[in-house]
């Protein structure tokens, strides 16, 4: 199983395109053989949830079958032509599941990379970490979610040992997610349950009920692959892919 996230920077001219990409880019995906799981996001300003869109920038998160499976469709599907097209820069990076526990519109994306040789993976496992962290967040909480997630971007950027992160989400608003990159899963966990400020905010997601759906996935990162704004955000962390 491999997880493919590319984010794709539209010409200013070609933006309304990206916007009719989202309902477009739907169809191909419904019929693409051996890509059991996507999802067609947009992307934040900042490097986390985030209510401020980047007009140019989008992205399409899928888990593939096999590394080949990933490949065809990046050689020959019509939406690589389109981005190719209309797109000025695209960055992609892939991921084999190391963890995962919850689920996004209601399935286990990764579910079926539970075996033998993931597990013992996961116990000797040293290098760089890739962490997806996403939520449906409770109209009635929208408030107190928003309210909140700015401190704890703040304090995630700051952080030993990450790397860079995006923010990515599949609806305005109520659908968000991140994606982040850390040298350690010893990193990931020192942020994540050593940090004052952001246990805090975890204790009221679980205290208020803040989520409807969740779902918290690590992967191996193993190849990258072009650009944004000119620059490779993880230069020196991976092989070229």
């Amino acid at each position: 199983m491999i997880l493919s996230l590319t984010i794709v920077r539209y010409r200013p001219l070609f933006v309304p395109l990206a916007l009719l990409a989202m309902a477009l880019h739907r169809i191909p995906l419904t019929f693409t053989k051996n890509c059991s799981f996507w999802k067609l996001v947009g992307c934040g300003k900042n490097g986390s949830f985030d209510l401020n869109p980047d007009w140019q920038q989008w992205g399409l998160l899928a888990v593939w079958n096999s590394m080949d499976d990933y490949e065809k469709f990046n050689k020959l599907s019509f939406i690589s032509g389109w981005w190719k097209i209309f797109c000025k820069e695209q960055w992609t990076i892939l991921g084999e599941p190391l963890h995962s526990h919850g689920k996004w519109s209601g399935k286990e994306p990764f579910k079926s990379f539970k075996n033998d040789v993931t597990a013992k993976r996961k116990t000797d496992y040293q290098g760089p970490v890739a962490i997806l962290t996403r939520a449906t967040i409770r109209i009635n909480k929208l408030r107190n979610f928003w309210n909140n997630v700015d401190s704890v971007a703040s304090i995630m950027a700051k952080a030993p040992g990450y790397i860079h992160s995006f923010g990515i989400g599949e609806a305005p608003v109520f659908m968000q997610a991140t994606f982040s990159i850390w040298n350690s899963v010893e990193d990931v966990k020192n942020f994540a349950y050593k940090s004052k400020e952001h246990a805090e905010v975890i204790a009221k997601t679980r205290k208020e009920n803040w989520y409807s759906e969740e779902l918290f996935a690590r992967f191996i990162p193993l190849s990258i692959s072009g650009t944004l704004n000119g620059v490779d955000p993880l230069e020196g962390l991976l092989s070229k892919g």
